[in-house]
């Protein structure tokens, strides 16, 4: 995908939002569809550079990779409450009896994007623990990456990481949901 430039910027502007842009949608993009869907995750990811490119990155504070997750997880908390209500009927519609092929076809799809114990324990989980599991499980992000992204300590991400693996283990029927994060 290709940002047009504003031709009343500097090029070396252009240049360096570009390289920015280049280096990091894809990561971001995929984020924020596993976070929602990929039609949201169009939409959200072009925000996330839209911020970038009007300067709203401030280097001092770190590198632009947590930075643009960071973004990108506030953008994603915009649309909680609909995610939330997404996980809950995903859930509902695993637990659908399979016996009609309609409720079979819907348990499929659901089945495909997150098993429905797993979408409701997350559900379950507050703002917080669930942004720290969801950027360390799907943005791949280390304690350090996680605590820029958020503005936390790192201590912070660890213990709410803690906390939510010990509520989905419970959950899931003690199983461990998430592999060792990248601390």
């Amino acid at each position: 995908m290709a940002v047009p430039p504003d031709l009343t910027d500097p090029p070396d502007l252009r240049a360096g939002f570009e390289q920015i842009f280049n280096a990091h949608f894809a990561e971001i993009h995929r984020y924020i569809a596993r976070r929602l869907s990929d039609d949201a995750a169009d939409d959200l990811a072009a925000e996330v550079f839209l911020a970038a490119y009007r300067g709203g990155y401030d280097a001092s504070r770190g590198g632009v990779r947590p930075w643009l997750y960071g973004v990108a997880t506030n953008l994603v908390a915009r649309h909680r409450r609909a995610e939330i209500r997404r996980w809950k009927a995903l859930s509902r519609a695993a637990e659908r009896d399979e016996h009609d092929p309609q409720d079979a076809a819907l348990s499929r799809v659901a089945a495909g994007e997150v098993t429905g114990r797993l979408a409701e324990a997350l559900a379950g989980l507050n703002r917080g623990d669930r942004d720290v599991v969801l950027l360390s499980a799907l943005g791949e992000l280390s304690h350090a990456e996680v605590a820029a992204a958020l503005r936390i300590p790192q201590g912070t991400v660890a213990s709410r990481l803690n906390r939510a693996r010990k509520k989905l283990r419970t959950a899931l029927g003690e199983v461990n949901p998430l592999k060792e994060s990248h601390g």
